[in-house]
């Protein structure tokens, strides 16, 4: 089992940056890919961010290449998404999610590739 917990959430103006955290016990994050998914109001859970097992290859949702990084510490068993420039529609609440497979290269981009998921934490960016 793998057990997420997200944090650094908050209340920012646009153009301000937040690094979110997603600390994992029960199973190394570099065993499994990692990703961030984000849920806006009235709208279904959308890809952000994943970064692959061992390899650490990442891939990035195109309205945030350039603004987002996602990374990991191995050490700390934690996983990270830095976010930059932030704008109102980055409004959303982000889930941290871990595949339970180990993919060396492959970063997922679907849901239903993740079997195990943090509970989310807000990110409001007023205008």
């Amino acid at each position: 089992q793998l057990q997420l917990v997200e944090s650094g959430g908050g209340l920012v103006q646009a153009g301000s940056s937040l690094r979110l955290s997603c600390a994992a016990s029960g199973r190394t994050v570099s065993s499994n890919a990692m990703g961030w998914f984000r849920q806006a109001p009235g709208k279904e859970r959308d890809f952000v961010a994943a970064i692959s097992g061992s390899y650490g290859n990442t891939f990035y949702k195109e309205s945030v290449k350039g603004r987002f990084i996602i990374s990991r510490d191995n050490a700390k068993n934690t996983v990270y998404l830095q976010m930059n420039s932030l704008k109102p529609e980055d409004t959303a609440v982000y889930y941290c999610a871990g595949s339970g497979t180990r993919y060396l290269y492959y970063t997922p981009t679907s849901e239903r590739e993740y079997g195990y998921w943090g509970q989310g934490t807000q990110v409001t960016v007023s205008s």
